[in-house]
């Protein structure tokens, strides 16, 4: 009688366990996984060349977002969740690269928060292009250098990211997902706490830590850098210096965490927009994000607002922006759950159109989970 797929609960021990025992039975699962894995990656192809021949795109940003929630959601331990979701995302990032390498990039350089957040989106599996500014990591979906880009649209403490505003105002870009990481700055660098004397970081990182900077090391001097990754290399090469950065970037830098969760607010998180040309298909669970800008009236805006009231749409995020060389004039970034194939989000758009001088659909995109840097 042939026999049925192996089940987790055969793997288990049915006598006493012995190290022998346990070491083989690991030996037995590990190869079971192995061939698990292997299987994945077989039908991931098989998918995509059926996607292909019917001529859709040979994978979905959303799909993966939906299988690795299904899977964390599915844990019952005793793997923590966000090692089942590390696991689980690099299978992912596997199985996609045999279909189709991906180029994406960011705004560098390396272990940057906008590297990390693209480690958290796509993997390791994948070519990762650093750029030295937000408009570069458009410049390089744009002209087909990368598919994808990695990009801050917003932090918890100090806000919108203005350059990420000006490109959407300015390229004809799609928002096709989004990454929220919880930021946690640390303290690094090779010299004794007490022997610091200059602290480099990007701006926002050093606003973000102002209050305990204060407390802790009212003496040192405060340097802005390009990013925190640089801040990172400067402490690395500077006697009494100093970086915030993340715990990684001071690995790779070979410093001391002299300090970890020095950020003001515990609950300090960025939003990353992922850019490319993809349009993402509903889930049931998704936000859409557009721009518009009224006329420079009375009641322009109340009015253009009232209309999403009207078709029950909750906004998340409402955001200004100053037209460039237009005193007074702004463009306004939205952002709402539901799917622009709804057709309450439908309808909202049409009626919006009318209602404004311009109006740029952003994209639809999953809400993402926030994960931890």
């Amino acid at each position: 009688m042939a026999k049925g797929p192996r089940t987790a609960k055969s793997f288990r021990l049915k006598s006493k366990p012995t190290i022998a025992k346990l070491q083989q039975a690991l030996a037995d699962l590990d190869q079971h996984l192995l061939e698990l894995a292997n299987l994945r990656a077989e039908m991931s192809g098989q998918l995509a060349e059926l996607r292909r021949a019917e001529g859709q795109p040979d994978f979905q940003l959303s799909d993966e977002d939906r299988q690795l929630a299904a899977v964390v959601e599915g844990n019952k331990g005793p793997l923590p969740a966000g090692a089942v979701r590390a696991v689980f995302r690099e299978l992912l990032s596997a199985c996609r690269a045999m279909v189709k390498p991906l180029r994406v990039a960011f705004l560098g350089p390396q272990y940057s928060y906008s590297h990390l957040a693209a480690i958290h989106r796509f993997g390791q599996q994948v070519e990762y292009v650093a750029v030295g500014s937000i408009a570069a990591v458009f410049e390089e979906v744009i002209r087909g250098h990368c598919q994808f880009g990695v990009v801050p649209l917003e932090n918890s403490t100090d806000g919108r990211i203005a350059d990420t505003l000006d490109m959407f105002i300015r390229t004809p870009i799609r928002i096709c997902g989004q990454i929220e990481l919880e930021i946690h700055h640390a303290l690094l660098g090779k010299s004794a706490r007490s022997d610091i004397k200059e602290i480099y970081s990007k701006p926002q990182a050093l606003s973000q830590c102002r209050n305990w900077l204060s407390k802790h090391l009212p003496g040192a001097r405060l340097i802005e850098v390009t990013s925190t990754s640089t801040a990172a290399q400067l402490a690395a090469e500077k006697p009494g210096a100093a970086a915030i950065a993340s715990t990684q970037a001071g690995i790779h830098y070979g410093l001391n965490i002299l300090a970890e969760n020095i950020e003001d607010n515990p609950g300090n998180t960025t939003r990353f927009a992922v850019i490319g040309n993809l349009s993402c298909p509903r889930t049931g669970h998704d936000k859409t994000a557009l721009m518009f800008q009224v006329e420079h009236r009375p009641g322009a805006l109340a009015e253009a607002m009232n209309i999403f009231k009207r078709n029950r749409l909750n906004l998340t995020w409402i955001e200004s922006f100053p037209v460039p060389g237009c005193r007074g004039a702004y463009y306004f970034f939205v952002e709402m759950e539901g799917h622009e194939s709804e057709s309450r989000v439908r309808r909202a758009l049409v009626t919006l159109e009318k209602k404004t001088q311009r109006l740029e659909l952003l994209g639809s995109y999953p809400i993402p989970t926030p994960v931890n840097a």
